[in-house]
């Protein structure tokens, strides 16, 4: 008899599950994409299109893993009213509904609950807030599709796809601008979300996808109506923002960008709507920007006039922002919004008036000075002496406030009572240490 894996399952399947971890499609949901589903992935299906998805979508055990991963994301209430935790209370019962609905046809998308997010400068964004239940069912059909136009995109592409993240593509940026692709088009989609057309973008999802019940799940969550306070509309453009499936038909409207740049030789390197296309000369960039302004008219978008532009990323003040980084000159810099995020949420946990301990102000902010240098670490290491020395007069100022010493702590005298030390012996992080242990590190 074959010996089995130590755990007890048979050495077979546990060979199968490796090969599935080392595969380029280990995202994928097991139970839905099968080896013989994921083979059909790399050598293409009869004519190019995928029949027969909505049993897939419609099955238990879909659904189910659906909901484990809406219930671990967590989120608010929709239209309903129903929490993550309501709905667990009766999931079982609730998954049960959803399945003899879609598969019986008699599914419809509830409204999406619209909220205005605050904007560092001032403004607001549109926020959508889908159902719990509208949440599963779009999950479980992202699940099922995604793989699908994963196989076409592109290289250049990082938003919102597996294994993808910020971090690439800005690795990606400096590893051209190295290179010597220093001509930038520096463009900016104006309300891209909201600007899809709805029709073009059908015919995209159309052109891999030939199963009618999923189109017209994909069309009606495209429609859902829009709640605001008492007022209620239907979109004629745009992916819901918030919506779990709004991504992936992003990228998939932007696809035929990403293929139009590739094919014409230039450098395109994009995070679902933000992108920048990088080139060797003037030449090169200015005819790249016509090509993107005619394709951006012919396919229904904007371009924001104050905000797309091309430049010599290595001449002072011609640089280019991108995913919360300014890149200029040879340098690698914090942009002004990113810099200023922070040092507000810093400020929101320092008033003056503040009357907890220093070691409870300390730890709520080390998560996140921990989460910035994170992600801004590659950043010319001057800016973190500024943000440490603006930290620790924050943290001053309460200390003199909570002996009832007038001033915000910037004399001497403050430095000499709380140095430096003082500040790290009560395990203040600090962006300066963190840089220098991560450049020995290396």
């Amino acid at each position: 008899m074959r010996q089995q894996a130590a755990s007890g399952v048979p050495e077979k399947a546990t060979q199968g599950a490796e090969a599935r971890r080392r595969s380029p499609w280990w995202w994928t949901e097991a139970s839905i994409w099968t080896e013989r589903m994921v083979s059909a992935l790399g050598n293409g299906v009869k004519g190019g299109k995928w029949y027969s998805l909505m049993d897939k979508l419609v099955r238990p055990t879909t659904l189910e893993a659906a909901w484990h991963k809406v219930a671990r994301n967590q989120g608010a209430a929709g239209v309903d009213g129903q929490s993550i935790e309501r709905f667990a209370a009766q999931a079982e019962r609730y998954l049960q509904e959803l399945q003899h609905s879609l598969a019986d046809g008699s599914y419809q998308p509830h409204p999406v609950k619209r909220v205005e997010i605050p904007k560092g400068d001032g403004r607001t964004r549109p926020l959508g807030i889908p159902t719990v239940k509208d949440r599963i069912v779009q999950t479980a059909l992202k699940m099922v599709i995604e793989p699908i136009f994963e196989t076409q995109f592109r290289s250049g592409s990082y938003g919102f796809r597996p294994g993808r993240s910020c971090k690439d593509a800005l690795r990606e940026v400096d590893r051209l601008l190295k290179a010597g692709f220093a001509w930038v088009v520096d463009a900016d989609l104006q309300s891209y979300f909201d600007s899809i057309p709805h029709k073009k973008l059908m015919t995209l999802v159309a052109g891999s996808i030939s199963d009618g019940p999923v189109l017209s799940l994909i069309e009606g969550f495209l429609r859902q109506d829009i709640m605001k306070d008492m007022t209620r509309w239907r979109p004629t453009t745009g992916t819901p923002q918030g919506a779990v499936i709004s991504p992936l038909l992003a990228n998939l409207y932007l696809h035929p960008l990403d293929l139009l740049m590739e094919q014409s030789g230039v450098r395109m390197v994009r995070y679902a709507d933000d992108f920048v296309i990088l080139c060797r000369t003037e030449a090169e960039a200015m005819a790249a920007l016509r090509q993107i302004q005619a394709w951006v008219a012919a396919n229904g978008l904007t371009l924001h006039p104050d905000k797309t532009r091309v430049g010599d990323s290595r001449q002072p003040g011609q640089g280019f922002e991108f995913l919360g980084y300014r890149f200029e000159a040879g340098r690698r810099l914090v942009r002004k919004k990113s810099l200023k995020a922070v040092k507000d949420k810093v400020r929101s946990l320092t008033g003056r008036s503040r009357g907890d301990s220093l070691e409870r102000i300390v730890n709520d902010l080390n998560p996140i000075l921990r989460g910035w240098f994170g992600y801004f670490q590659h950043a010319t290491p001057a800016l973190f002496d500024v943000l440490d020395g603006f930290v620790r007069r924050r943290l001053r100022a309460i200390l003199r406030k909570q002996e009832k010493r007038p001033g915000i702590g910037r004399c001497p005298a403050d430095h000499q009572r709380w140095p430096n030390a003082f500040f790290a012996a009560h395990g203040l992080f600090t962006l300066c240490t963190a840089s220098e242990q991560a450049r020995h590190s290396r």
